[in-house]
């Protein structure tokens, strides 16, 4: 967690409380591409948007939580930090047009857990690690509880992999979560 991100947050008129209803904007560049994100994360909440600087994830993590097993429908208290994740995932789709495929996002999850503040060549990448980052700046989340959420993430991406090419967790999930 980190005092200083939440009071930045809230001066700005963020609701801070409920981390799952703000949502990390997707940018374009002047020729309408989708940018990736540098160590400024722009949050949009009820009150409009705004870039927010943000510590790294390592720096992030708080005490040594341990999960509980994810492997089915986790537990309440780490549902926002899945729907933050989700509707990013799902919030990059519907800006470009399209679907990942099911091996991307497997990859992209698989990534973020094991280089956290890594680089990608695939701007999702960088959405996906500035949501993380803005959630645990709200949140006490040990490297164990984000590794086993992030983990869920691929495994589920995973799990619906039917082909080369397949988009079925964005369709199965991200679709049906988020409309997008």
């Amino acid at each position: 967690m980190d005092r200083d991100a939440v009071e930045r947050l809230q001066r700005a008129g963020l609701k801070v409380d409920q981390p799952e209803m703000l949502r990390v904007a997707i940018q374009r560049d002047e020729n309408k591409k989708v940018m990736k994100l540098g160590t400024e994360v722009p949050v949009m909440g009820n009150e409009g948007l705004m870039l927010v600087s943000l510590q790294p994830l390592t720096k992030l993590w708080t005490g040594s939580a341990v999960p509980p097993d994810l492997s089915r429908t986790p537990p309440p208290q780490y549902q926002p930090f899945f729907l933050l994740l989700e509707s990013t995932a799902a919030n990059y789709c519907a800006a470009i047009g399209k679907a990942e495929t099911d091996d991307e996002f497997e990859r992209l999850y698989r990534q973020l857990r094991r280089r956290p503040d890594g680089d990608d060549p695939h701007p999702l990448f960088s959405y996906l690690r500035g949501t993380a980052r803005l959630y645990m700046s709200l949140r006490d989340v040990s490297q164990s509880e984000f590794e086993a959420v992030v983990n869920r993430l691929s495994q589920s991406a995973k799990w619906h992999s039917t082909h080369v090419g397949s988009t079925n967790y964005h369709r199965e999930v991200l679709q049906k979560l988020f409309g997008a």
